[in-house]
C-alpha cells in the first residue's frame, strides 16, 4: 500500500491532473502504478488527456521516482489516505472528485470511515445571529446524542459553534480544513484545534504547512458535502460559502436541510433561497431527527469499489444502457449516487433510465433517493 501511495502522490503533482481526471485514470487502469507505466497511447484513451497533457505527464514521469517522492513527503506528512486505501472514507469514493491525498490528524474511527456511522454536515455564515447560534448548538447536541457524527469546516461562526457544541456534549465531530492539518485558521480557534486533535478528527487535502488561501475553501466544501449523508445550512447570506456546500450536496445526491428566519435578516436570505429550491426546513429537533432517521445505512460488508460489477440473475430484455442501470441496482436498495458511480453515466441519463424502469414495473423508488428491484 505504501508503494501505491507513492504513485497517488506522484500523479497528484502533475499540473493539469486534478481529482476528477485522476479518478478517471484510476478507473481506466485499476492501479495508478500501472497507469504510471502505461504507454502514451494507452493514457491517451482516458477522457481529458490530450496531446499537451501527455507531454506534461511524460516529462514528469521521467523526472520523478514515486518511492523516493513518498519517502520525502512522508517526513512531514506521515498520516494520509489515498482512494486505494481500505480506510479511505467510503462516502468520498462516491463523489466525482475524491481527494487523491487525504491527510488526517486525531482520533480515527474506522467504523465511521466505512459508512456505518451516519455523518451530518453543519455549515453556515461566519457572522451568525443569536438565533443561528442558539439553533446550531441545539441541533449539534441533539445529533451527537442520537449517534450522529457532525462534520464542519472549523471556520468562524456556525462551524466553530457546531464543533464546540459537539465536543461539550461528549460527541464526535470532524473538521475539514482549507489549510494543512497543522495550521490553525482562524487563529482564535487554537484551543478548538487542539481539542479536535485529542477528541475528534481533522482532515485536509492539503499537505502540512499549507496556509489559508481563499481558493482552497470552495474545494474544502466539496469534502464536507461528500462525507455527509445530509447537510444542514444553519444561516447563510446570499453569497455565503455555505451555499457552495449545499450545491455540492445536491450534486452528490445528499439531502439538504436549512433553518428558516425572516427575510429581513440578511443571514437568512441564502437559507430562504435554498427552501425555494427544495431544501427541507428545520422546524424542530425531533422532526429533523425523524427525517434523518429515514436516511438509509450503507450496505454492510460491501466495500464500494469503483471497478466492481455486480453479478446478475435472470435479466429482462432492455437496451444496453438501460440494462446497465438495472444491473447497478441491488435487491436491498441502492442510492442514486452509487448507481451513477457504478454505471459511469451522467446523473441526468441515470435519472431518466430509472424513471423508465419504474414505468416498466422493474424497480421501485424508496425514501432517500434509493431504488430497489421488484
Amino acid at each position: 500500500m505504501q508503494q501505491d501511495s507513492g504513485y497517488w502522490l506522484a500523479w497528484s503533482k502533475i499540473s493539469g491532473v486534478g481529482p476528477i481526471l485522476l479518478k478517471r485514470v484510476w478507473q481506466q487502469f485499476g492501479s495508478l502504478e500501472i497507469a504510471w507505466k502505461a504507454s502514451p497511447t494507452e493514457l491517451g484513451k482516458v477522457e481529458g488527456i490530450g496531446t499537451k497533457l501527455l507531454k506534461t505527464i511524460e516529462a514528469k514521469r521521467s523526472q520523478v521516482n514515486p518511492s523516493e517522492l513518498l519517502k520525502q513527503h512522508s517526513a512531514k506528512n506521515a498520516q494520509f489516505w489515498t482512494p486505494s486505501d481500505a480506510n479511505y472514507p467510503r462516502l468520498l469514493l462516491e463523489i466525482p472528485s475524491p481527494p487523491p491525498l487525504l491527510y488526517y490528524q486525531g482520533q480515527v474511527n474506522l467504523w465511521e470511515n466505512q459508512g456505518n456511522t451516519p455523518i451530518v454536515g453543519i455549515v453556515g455564515t461566519r457572522y451568525p445571529t443569536e438565533h443561528g447560534c442558539r439553533w446550531t448548538r441545539k441541533i449539534a447536541i441533539a445529533l451527537v446524542k442520537h449517534g450522529f457524527t457532525v462534520v464542519s469546516g472549523m471556520a468562524a461562526g456556525i462551524d466553530g459553534i457546531a464543533h464546540q457544541a459537539c465536543l461539550e456534549a461528549g460527541g464526535r465531530t470532524i473538521a475539514v480544513l482549507g489549510t494543512g492539518i497543522d495550521m490553525v485558521y482562524p487563529s482564535h480557534h487554537r484551543r478548538l484545534h487542539q481539542r479536535l486533535k485529542q477528541e475528534g478528527l481533522i482532515l485536509s487535502e492539503y499537505p502540512a504547512g499549507t496556509p489559508g488561501d481563499r481558493r482552497h475553501f470552495p474545494a474544502r466544501n466539496r469534502i464536507i458535502a461528500g462525507l455527509s449523508r445530509a447537510v444542514l445550512v444553519m444561516e447563510a447570506p446570499e453569497k455565503s460559502g455555505a451555499l457552495i456546500t449545499a450545491r455540492y450536496a445536491n450534486e452528490f445526491c445528499r439531502d439538504v436541510y436549512t433553518l428558516p428566519n425572516s427575510p429581513d435578516v440578511k443571514q437568512a436570505r441564502g437559507c430562504l433561497k435554498l427552501i425555494h429550491q427544495g431544501a427541507e426546513m428545520i422546524v424542530t429537533e425531533r422532526e429533523l431527527l425523524d427525517m434523518l432517521g429515514a436516511i438509509p445505512q450503507l450496505d454492510q460488508g460491501q466495500q464500494l469499489s469503483l471497478l466492481e460489477v455486480e453479478k446478475t440473475e435472470t435479466l429482462p430484455k432492455l437496451e444496453p444502457d438501460l440494462l446497465k442501470i438495472f444491473q447497478a441496482i441491488s435487491d436491498q436498495g441502492t442510492p442514486l449516487d452509487i448507481i451513477v458511480e457504478k454505471t459511469g453515466f451522467p446523473t441526468s441519463q441515470v435519472s431518466g433510465g430509472l424513471l423508465q424502469l419504474e414505468l416498466e414495473g422493474l424497480i421501485i423508488q424508496l425514501p432517500g433517493m434509493r431504488y430497489q428491484k421488484k
